[in-house]
């Protein structure tokens, strides 16, 4: 038997064994996790696609791929895709703060939010967290959509009697303090 086999079915049963703790760690850590069944699959799928591919670069290096080869093809692959989507650059940021979300979000379904913003009352209750947006049901009944991304760079605070554990509550004001000058 040739080498390359030996390491061909050492990388398979590699590939089975990790697999099975992936499937173990993921089962266990999405199930912690109060989101939609749909946000779950959606997490499975994309770590189970990262380790196939780990997975066929290392079996395209066995049977005789070199490092040079793979470079060139990766980076080929990466110039297309980063072509074709250098104008949905938000889609993707958006993929990404879905994930970072998905892991450590200290904000769940139900928790009443209010997001700084000095020009509107962004203030409700969370309704849903999908891939691309979070969706909050404004206090007088409208559905706001606010994107992922701007969830993680925009202060949150979690308001007192939400449906996840209390924290203490921090009152801010966002009007400017009053001066003696510009006392109405």
């Amino acid at each position: 038997m040739s080498w390359q086999y030996i390491v061909f079915l050492a990388l398979l049963v590699a590939f089975f064994i990790t697999h099975k703790f992936l499937s173990y760690f993921i089962r266990r850590w999405v199930n912690t996790k109060e989101v939609p069944v749909q946000r779950k699959a959606l997490v499975r799928k994309l770590l189970r696609t990262v380790h196939a591919v780990g997975y066929l670069i290392a079996l395209g290096l066995t049977f005789g791929i070199e490092y040079g080869e793979l470079t060139v093809f990766l980076s080929s692959l990466f110039a297309v895709i980063g072509i074709a989507m250098f104008a949905q650059w938000s889609i993707l940021s958006n993929l990404t703060a879905s994930m970072i979300i998905f892991f450590q979000f200290p904000y769940r379904i139900g928790d009443r939010v209010r997001i700084l913003n000095a020009d509107f009352d962004l203030t409700g209750e969370i309704e849903e967290i999908s891939s691309f947006h979070v969706m909050i049901r404004h206090d007088k009944g409208d559905l706001m959509t606010f994107p992922n991304t701007l969830m993680l760079q925009t202060p949150v605070i979690k308001l007192a009697g939400t449906k996840t554990s209390v924290i203490n509550r921090v009152d801010v004001d966002l009007a400017p303090p009053e001066t003696p000058g510009n006392a109405v």
